[in-house]
């Protein structure tokens, strides 16, 4: 059995920042359970490109997954605001599992708890939010901090995904 990825989703969800970590995962070999909030079945990007939530972050079990992947978008303001979505993303977290979040996605990450004494980056207009929350920010294309990674914009993709896979992996990649 693959090992599972949650790959968070909402309403103007970031296009590049859920479609490129979900083949990327996939083509890894990870199996790619897409959590919504629930409140519909399918979710619209930024752009209008629907995607159908495989299940509700109230209906899930973060023992299950071994990473969450938290794109950005405008979502990631949506996201925040169900508690059951925020749970999901610290007990992952919480249990030794990876959180993972580009552009606006710290938002979830700050809700969650998870930013206070770590190093983090996001897309520079959430810079206060990220400060504000308790990280220390650094602008690079990825930041990893124990098991928390963070990137700012699409163009970051690569090295968002390999730090990931990496971590994954086992591999102690630190910024």
């Amino acid at each position: 059995m693959a090992p599972k990825v949650a790959l968070l989703v909402e309403d103007l969800y970031n296009e590049q920042e859920f479609w490129y970590p979900y083949h990327r995962f996939r083509e890894a070999g990870y199996e790619v359970v897409v959590v919504g909030t629930g409140r519909k079945e399918n979710y619209t990007s930024k752009v209008g490109l629907p995607v159908r939530e495989t299940v509700a972050a109230r209906n899930t079990e973060p023992g299950q997954f071994a990473a969450v992947i938290i794109p950005g978008g405008y979502a990631p303001d949506y996201m925040r605001r169900d508690a059951a979505m925020v749970n999901l993303v610290r007990e992952v977290y919480r249990r030794g599992g990876v959180a993972a979040a580009i552009c606006h996605a710290p938002w979830v990450l700050a809700s969650a708890g998870l930013l206070q004494g770590r190093k983090a980056t996001a897309f520079f207009a959430i810079k206060d939010d990220v400060v504000n929350a308790g990280a220390e920010y650094v602008d690079a294309e990825v930041v990893v901090d124990g098991n928390l990674i963070t990137s700012r914009t699409p163009d970051d993709l690569p090295a968002f995904c390999r730090a990931i896979l990496g971590k994954l992996a086992g591999e102690a990649g630190n910024t």
